[in-house]
C-alpha cells in the first residue's frame, strides 16, 4: 500500500495536493502552491481498498468521485490524470 503512494509522488511531484490512505500514509504531490500549515487547501482521502482499485484501475476516479468513497477538495485535488498507476 505504501508503495503505492510512493509511486504517485515520484510520478507526480509537488506538494500542493495531499493525499491521505488511513492508515497506510499520507504523501504531497503535483506541483502547484506549498502548503506549510494547518489543513492543506486541496486534500484527496480515501480508504485502502478504494485507493487499491484506484491504482490498478478497476475504478475511475469518476466512479469513486460518484460512489462517496473518495473524498477530494479544494482545485487542485483531481487525480483523474494520474490513475490507474498500474493496468492489471
Amino acid at each position: 500500500m505504501r508503495y503505492t503512494l510512493e509511486e504517485l509522488a515520484e510520478r507526480v511531484p509537488g506538494t500542493s495536493v495531499e493525499v491521505r490512505v488511513p492508515p497506510a500514509g499520507v504523501v504531497q504531490v503535483i506541483e502547484g502552491p506549498r502548503h506549510t500549515r494547518g489543513t492543506p487547501p486541496n486534500v484527496v482521502e480515501t480508504d485502502q481498498d478504494t485507493w487499491l482499485r484506484l491504482v490498478t484501475g478497476d475504478l475511475t476516479w469518476t466512479q469513486a468521485l460518484a460512489a462517496g468513497t473518495v473524498a477530494a477538495s479544494g482545485q487542485r485535488a483531481d487525480l483523474d490524470a494520474v490513475l490507474p498507476l498500474f493496468v492489471r
